[in-house]
């Protein structure tokens, strides 16, 4: 099981790193030909200038020419290098795309598809401890299929697990995760339901990648947990 959280460091931030990267890597090639064609227009205006009786030194001409093809070259390497950078993470991050296809990914939703036992595993985040909790489950088309409680619960995120049967494999619900609070009446709480990855969306070189599954299409960032 693999999960996702603020703490790990994988290619999308990578990416997203590098993108962030690029508009100033613009600029600054922006200002090294703006350099570049004032450093040459300073040199006409000094050759066109230049006192006939004391004509500018030949070595220090040709010696500032080398400078400036100097500079451009560094420049040229730089953005190349950066170039394929951003090639190489792009092509990574295709790879990984791929292989999210079929796999699945817990997020915020109150839809869900059971597996092919027909057991449905999710989280929810209580936001403090209550004396039970329930889990409505309906069909499809928004018909009560059953309901558990789970008992005394604790601050946080839990667990829990619906066991629909051979009937159920595959299919896809709506599923109502709800605390009672200290009245006695219910809350819904927040909740992490499992949905199969059907396709995965790249943006512009691989940033802002979104998985698309029955239960929506969602950000990668919005993912809680791969796997179940």
């Amino acid at each position: 099981m693999s999960t996702i959280n603020g703490n790990n460091t994988n290619v999308f931030d990578q990416i997203n790193k590098a993108n962030q990267a690029t508009d100033v890597n613009s600029a600054l090639t922006s200002k090294s030909q703006e350099d570049s064609d004032m450093f040459l227009r300073l040199m006409i205006a000094q050759l066109k200038n230049q006192d006939p009786t004391s004509p500018t030194d030949t070595g220090a001409f040709m010696a500032q020419i080398a400078d400036m093809n100097q500079v451009e070259s560094m420049n040229n390497l730089t953005n190349s290098i950066q170039s394929m950078s951003l090639s190489m993470i792009s092509s990574q991050s295709a790879l990984q795309a791929s292989s999210m296809v079929g796999q699945t990914v817990l997020f915020d939703t109150d839809k869900a598809t059971a597996n092919a036992k027909g057991d449905v595993e999710g989280l929810y985040d209580l936001p403090g401890n209550t004396e039970n909790v329930r889990v409505t489950v309906y069909d499809k088309n928004g018909a009560k299929v059953d309901q558990i409680e789970l008992g005394k619960q604790s601050f946080g995120e839990n667990r829990f697990s619906w066991h629909g049967g051979s009937d159920a494999a595959d299919g896809e619900y709506k599923i109502k995760v709800e605390a009672q609070t200290t009245e006695g009446s219910y809350l819904e709480v927040v909740s992490y339901l499992p949905n199969k990855v059907n396709s995965v969306t790249l943006g512009q070189n691989g940033v802002g990648m979104r998985v698309n599954t029955n239960g929506g299409d969602i950000a990668m960032s919005s993912v809680k947990q791969i796997g179940v």
